[in-house]
């Protein structure tokens, strides 16, 4: 579908799409196609999640359009030419880019102090993180589950090694990393998570660092 004038509907945001892994079986269906180590057809997904094969449909379309999951088609028999079979719809995560080129001034600024947003994005950050908690997983499932690849820290914290809303990064720098840490603040509360969200941002990770109690 386009917009105006010819160019692309604007996509969700970031949050609406980790948002999205809220609903029960659109987040099954996400979970079973990111531990796998090859691209996952449709029926598969639907058997492994128990789930109709129309509604896993629509969910794994939905995690497409949101930028969640990639989808190709290919022969599921690995075989070509006649007789090699149809087609089959292939899904497996989307590779999100991690690396992220800053100034450092700008770490510098987000690391003294957590950068003011207003209001309706701190609330709108602070629910999309309680909704993403929502269903008993424990932190670093959340955090796996919503793209943040955490990493264990011989210090004892937790370093994300991707930032899911790299794409805004190189404009909007201090509200994404503001935006983070609300989004992280609420997912830990609400877990009730004996950890600690802070703003330590560095190259090459998120900008935020999560100490356990």
């Amino acid at each position: 579908m386009s917009g105006m004038a010819g160019q692309p509907a604007p996509g969700p945001s970031g949050l609406d799409a980790l948002a999205a892994l809220g609903e029960p079986t659109r987040r099954a269906l996400y979970d079973y196609i990111v531990a796998q180590d090859r691209a996952v057809s449709r029926d598969e997904a639907a058997t492994a999640t128990d789930t109709k094969r129309a509604t896993a449909a629509f969910h794994l379309e939905r995690l497409v359009d949101d930028g969640l999951l990639q989808a190709r088609f290919a022969r599921v028999t690995g075989r070509t030419g006649p007789g090699a079979g149809r087609t089959a719809k292939l899904y497996a995560r989307a590779r999100r880019q991690i690396a992220v080129s800053l100034p450092p001034r700008r770490y510098e600024a987000a690391g003294r102090e957590a950068v003011p947003v207003s209001d309706a994005v701190a609330r709108a950050a602070d629910r999309a993180g309680r909704r993403i908690a929502t269903g008993g997983a424990d932190l670093a499932e959340a955090l796996t589950r919503s793209g943040y690849e955490p990493k264990h820290g011989p210090d004892g914290r937790i370093h994300l090694a991707n930032c899911p809303f790299h794409d805004l990064l190189a404009r909007h720098a201090d509200l994404v990393c503001a935006m983070n840490l609300h989004l992280l603040q609420g997912l830990i509360g609400e877990l009730g998570a004996c950890a600690q969200a802070r703003l330590e941002p560095a190259a090459g990770r998120c900008c935020v660092t999560i100490t356990l109690s």
